[in-house]
């Protein structure tokens, strides 16, 4: 893990939608950390801070630290909410962690070679059925992203999730939760125009075939007509 994410902090003693409110107008971000065998703390930060650290993907996915009251605590991020229309946060969740149990985090998914895979040099379009995965592991062990591969992907082939190699110590929580929990991650397919093109040039080849066997027909029941008239 390469980035490293330290976020100033205060605490907070007044609490509800009300005091929340203010703290928001006040360009503050209200967050409760929580976990391990402490008493969740309240806390609040500045907002440019908090959407300025959001701007880069690994905050997501990496152990940060808050510093707040002449201490600090490390954490993950659990919940984020956000204004439905204006670009503000509203409220944060962060788990403190334990270096001895394991954490669920989402780790975003890089796809790599998709431009230069076999499928998309024949035309064919990559679709990213998943952009992130939850994966178990130990603190020491979260992985800042996950890579997968699609170098050698042809037209109709899919990556699953048991086909990623994760890194040491890291599981997918959905394959942990057994049998039948293996959903594709990417998939290559044709573009949908391109089938229908294919098919409307057949059918035009067939419409071709018949317009000829139509022109021999007739041309056919002339040359009967024109012998028969000659005959009488």
């Amino acid at each position: 893990m390469s980035a490293t994410f330290t976020l100033a902090a205060e605490l907070r003693t007044d609490t509800g939608k009300g005091a929340s409110r203010r703290l928001r107008y006040a360009n503050r971000v209200p967050a409760i950390m929580y976990g391990t065998d402490k008493e969740p703390t309240m806390l609040m930060f500045r907002h440019d801070d908090i959407m300025h650290a959001c701007e880069d993907e690994a905050f997501f996915s990496h152990i940060l630290t808050i510093e707040f009251d002449g201490k600090s605590e490390q954490v993950i991020i659990k919940d984020m909410q956000r204004h439905p229309a204006k670009m503000q946060i509203m409220h944060a969740d962060f788990q403190r962690i334990d270096a001895a149990h394991a954490l669920h985090v989402n780790v975003p998914l890089h796809f790599l070679n998709e431009e230069s895979c076999v499928g998309v040099k024949e035309g064919g379009l990559v679709s990213h059925l998943m952009t992130e995965l939850e994966v178990s592991c130990l603190p020491a062990d979260l992985p800042e992203y996950i890579e997968i591969d699609m170098g050698n992907m042809d037209v109709g082939d899919s990556i699953h999730l048991t086909d990623i190699i994760l890194p040491k110590g890291v599981s997918s929580v959905i394959v942990m939760q057994g049998e039948g929990n293996d959903p594709a991650v990417a998939a290559i397919h044709m573009p949908r125009g391109e089938k229908v093109d294919e098919d409307a040039d057949e059918e035009t080849a067939a419409d071709d075939d018949d317009t000829d066997t139509d022109a021999d027909t007739d041309t056919d029941a002339d040359t009967d007509s024109a012998e028969g008239t000659e005959g009488e």
